[in-house]
C-alpha cells in the first residue's frame, strides 16, 4: 500500500495546464489530478461519467443547452453524465482531481 502526497502531485504537474496525471488506481477506475487555467475545449464521454473534485481554487463546467453550467469551489464536487458535451475552464489556477475509468480519453470523444 502505497501513500500519496497530493502536494507532490502538484509539482510533478509543473505549471503545465490540462496536463492531467496519474494520483491512484482504484480497480478499474483512476483518479487523476490536473491544473485548470483557461478554457479546455468542448467534448464529451459516450459511455462513461466523469467526476470533477476541486481541491484549490475555482472550476466552470459549461454545458450546452438543456444543460445548465455549474461553478464548483474548493472542497466541491459534481458527475457530469456521460453523453453530455462539457468545456471546464477557470479564470484563476485550479487544481482538480478526476475520477474516471483508466481506460477514459481525457480529451473526450
Amino acid at each position: 500500500m502505497d501513500k500519496v502526497n497530493l502536494k507532490e502531485k502538484i509539482k510533478e504537474i509543473a505549471g503545465r495546464p490540462w496536463y492531467p496525471v496519474e494520483v491512484a488506481r482504484v480497480n478499474d477506475q483512476v483518479i487523476r489530478m490536473a491544473l485548470c487555467k483557461g478554457v479546455y475545449h468542448w467534448h464529451k464521454h459516450t459511455n462513461e461519467d466523469e467526476l470533477f473534485y476541486v481541491l484549490k481554487g475555482e472550476l466552470i463546467i459549461e454545458t450546452r443547452q438543456p444543460y445548465s453550467s455549474i461553478t464548483l469551489q474548493e472542497g466541491e464536487l459534481t458527475v457530469i453524465p456521460k453523453g453530455i458535451e462539457h468545456r471546464p475552464k477557470s479564470t484563476r489556477d485550479t487544481y482538480i482531481l478526476m475520477f474516471e475509468p483508466y481506460l477514459l480519453k481525457s480529451a473526450g470523444d
